[in-house]
């Protein structure tokens, strides 16, 4: 078997088995086209050689020129191909092709203050069914902490407005609620009242929020939207679906809450995922102190 069919093998393995969401498999699929071009697509599944993955790990740092995390992805990427040969037993090179992680420190999360969460969500006005759109959008992404992807994905029946939550599905196609604040459904309440069955006309739609055509609204419009909102009201930061994200998780941290809920809440398995939060806590302390205290 050639070395590119091997590779298309494990990425329909990651779709339509392991339940992977398209942009997982996307990136699976791009870094291990990499490792197809450096080694040559059409090379046999025998040819490949132990010394392979190292080879290829001093060539990304040193000829490709990535960073220690994008390193680090691609290998990982490739341990986990190789694992699954060695499942189809279609080679054994697993046991054998090992190479250290790159060290790479892990940066911590860009959030914005409360304040400037405010002026944002505040900055959609008026009665128009576009505004009454994003400011709901908005509200749920920040008041959920989801992804972007999470929230152009959501259909109005994710949404309970009574019991105050929001379904949403995450990576690996996995389901959690998050309860959504007062503010948060409020908006919602009111695009589905007074903006949707407009945007929506005589069409039909399972979409929460609508784009052009009654189509789910995308991932680069919402994007888009987010950057003109944040230069209206003066942010001057880069903002970004993400940065909201780490704002929630962030802010409910310095509110009190508890790690295993945010961790619950942002959908992370990993506990230690959600612990940079604890981090940029700090990091905000050692400033404030910096800045404040007098002998700082």
């Amino acid at each position: 078997m050639k070395l590119v069919l091997a590779i298309e093998r494990f990425v329909e393995h990651l779709a339509l088995e392991a339940g992977y969401s398209p942009a997982t498999v996307a990136a699976y699929r791009s870094d291990l086209a990499r490792f197809a071009g450096w080694r040559g697509p059409d090379t046999p599944l025998a040819a490949l050689q132990p010394g392979d993955v190292a080879a290829h790990a001093q060539w990304l740092a040193s000829v490709a020129g990535l960073a220690p995390r994008s390193q680090a992805r691609v290998l990982s990427a490739l341990r986990s191909w190789l694992r699954f040969l060695a499942d189809e037993r279609l080679s054994d090179l697993a046991s054998t092709a090992r190479v250290a992680r790159p060290r790479a420190g892990r940066p911590l999360p860009k959030v914005i203050s409360g304040a400037e969460v405010e002026r944002l969500l505040a900055a959609p006005r008026g009665d128009r069914p576009a505004a009454l759109r994003d400011r709901a959008m908005l509200e749920v992404l920040y008041g959920a902490g989801l992804r972007v992807s999470e929230l152009c994905g959501l259909e109005v029946a994710d949404v309970n407005l009574e019991a105050g939550w929001v379904r949403t599905t995450g990576k690996g196609r996995k389901t959690r609620l998050v309860p959504l604040g007062a503010p948060a459904l409020d908006a919602v309440r009111r695009w589905l009242a007074d903006g949707r069955a407009a945007l929506l006309g005589a069409r039909r739609s399972s979409h929460l929020f609508l784009g052009r055509g009654a189509r789910a609204l995308t991932r680069q419009g919402f994007w888009k939207l987010l950057r003109r909102y944040a230069r209206g009201v003066g942010i001057t930061r880069h903002v970004s679906p993400h940065v909201l994200r780490h704002s929630f998780a962030t802010h409910l941290l310095d509110g009190g809450a508890d790690l295993r809920s945010v961790q619950a809440m942002l959908g992370h398995a990993d506990l230690g995922t959600t612990q940079i939060y604890t981090h940029v806590a700090r990091a905000r302390l050692r400033d404030v102190i910096v800045r404040h205290h007098p002998r700082g």
